[in-house]
């Protein structure tokens, strides 16, 4: 089970972060990924990090913005957000996978319940 958190209203410009935290030990061997969904929009991918932390993926539209990145010592994957921009709102789900990393949310096998985050412009 994973527990989304850390969302929240911030102007534009400004920064938050997320996180991803499991009970289970399990979680450090998984791939995990972010993704979210606008309003009205469909779900896409944000970012993925790999279980050992040595790669990280992201969607053109927050790279040099957005950094991923875990603590497995604490079960948690983080989502670093800076520069936020109006088109960053959306609900932010984290998502792990057994296997590669993957664009496709259908690829992740374990969701998170999602955090919203609101940039006002």
């Amino acid at each position: 089970q994973l527990q989304a958190s850390g969302g929240g209203l911030v102007q534009a410009g400004g920064s938050l972060r997320l996180s991803c935290a499991a009970v289970e030990r399990a979680f450090s061997t998984l791939t995990t990924g972010w993704f979210r969904r606008p309003p009205g929009k469909e779900r896409e991918f944000v970012a993925a990090i790999t279980w050992s932390g040595g790669s990280t993926y992201y969607a053109d539209s927050v790279k040099g913005r957005f950094t991923i990145s875990r603590d497995n010592a604490k079960n948690t994957v983080y989502l670093q957000m800076n520069s936020l921009k109006p088109d960053d709102t959306a609900v932010y789900y984290c998502a792990a996978s057994p296997t590669a990393w993957s664009r496709e949310g259908n690829d992740y096998d374990y969701w998170g319940q999602g955090t919203k985050v609101t940039v006002s412009s």
